[in-house]
């Protein structure tokens, strides 16, 4: 041991990737450890894993594992565009406010982000920007990528991405979508993973692993062959491709192999409604004022406003970021870990603070 540690009690609410492995992943990583398996995705685990990936996604899934969310989605995007391609997505998606450019820098991408208060795209929204095709002066819009559960923690429901696609698809356009938190989606819609992704025409997946209990690691899942091309090679050009893909894979099958995916999602989820509810008891009750929800709660992030002096007072016993400051939003976020003391010390804690 070097010495270092941390209070492993200590929980709050800035990120679903603060928290630890679960247990049956770090297990999985021990059992995946010790001998020799060949590098580069030629081992046991990472050909086990595509067929899993299979049974959720269909017959024509190809998965590729990756490092990072950021890895993921500049890499899918790459391999569906041409040098002058275009995707079109959401003002507030991640690959838009949260990767530090890396789809322009590293993708050579040009993203066209459209105004959507409640983080999700619809056919309309899209229509404002997919035109220009034949332009030289413009980045051809080519793409259109979505994400399941969007920033704000809003769910998009099978028919509203089944509309989406249908109209990309009939403008020529395909389909993305970052799934960092698929499997929330999954559990808030009861619904299998392939029901809001292959089977509602998305073309090519960005599967997240890192939120949802494991130590690292996502998947590109091309879910259709046609939509996608050179994967093999831009995941090692883009630094994505793991030498020990081994780690990475036995992770994903603990994941997918079983139920861990949705138990996990599942809790977090539930854990972000306990919290509503109280939050909500709350303001009923004339507990919390100045406390007013601004996003719906459809998954595993409450987003509220509250006064700047109590949020910063309140962060130094439970970490969360500000959203919008200038407007005093905050997002609260649940993790696979988050158990219901930690909800019911959070909203006591706020309380006190709001009627002191």
């Amino acid at each position: 041991m070097t010495g270092v540690s941390h209070d492993r009690t200590r929980r709050g609410f800035a990120s679903d990737n603060y928290s630890g492995v679960h247990p049956e992943v770090m297990d999985a990583l021990a059992r995946a450890n010790g001998g020799h398996q060949t590098a580069y995705g030629a081992d046991v685990y990472t050909d086990r894993l595509a067929a899993v990936f299979r049974t959720h996604f269909g017959d024509d899934a190809l998965a590729y594992p990756v490092f990072n969310g950021t890895g993921s989605n500049v890499t899918a995007l790459q391999s569906m565009l041409p040098r002058w391609g275009a995707v079109i997505c959401s003002s507030v998606a991640h690959i838009h406010t949260d990767e530090n450019g890396a789809p322009e820098r590293i993708g050579g991408l040009k993203l066209l982000p459209v105004e959507c208060p409640d983080g999700k795209l619809t056919p309309e929204l899209v229509a404002s920007e997919a035109w220009g095709w034949g332009d030289v002066h413009r980045a051809q819009p080519l793409v259109v990528s979505i994400t399941q559960t969007t920033e704000i923690g809003t769910l998009y429901t099978v028919e509203e991405i089944r509309a989406i696609t249908r109209q990309a698809h009939e403008l020529g356009m395909r389909v993305h979508m970052d799934g960092a938190r698929a499997s929330n989606a999954a559990a808030a819609l009861d619904a299998p993973l392939r029901a809001f992704t292959t089977d509602a025409g998305v073309d090519v997946l960005s599967f997240g692993g890192t939120k949802n209990g494991m130590m690292f690691g996502e998947a590109i899942v091309v879910l259709d062959p046609d939509a996608s091309y050179g994967l093999d090679y831009l995941r090692k050009s883009n630094m994505q491709l793991a030498s020990k893909m081994r780690f990475v894979s036995a992770q994903l099958l603990a994941l997918l192999e079983g139920d861990l995916f949705l138990r996990n999602a599942r809790r977090s989820n539930a854990m972000a409604a306990r919290l509503r509810h109280a939050l909500e008891t709350g303001i009923d009750a004339g507990m919390l004022p100045g406390v007013e929800f601004t996003q719906p709660t459809q998954s595993n992030a409450v987003f509220a406003s509250l006064p700047a002096a109590v949020a910063e007072r309140l962060r130094g016993r439970f970490p969360f970021y500000d959203w919008d400051a200038a407007r005093g939003e905050v997002r609260w976020m649940c993790g696979f870990d988050t158990e219901a003391e930690d909800i019911d010390d959070f909203v006591e804690a706020l309380t006190s603070e709001l009627v002191a």
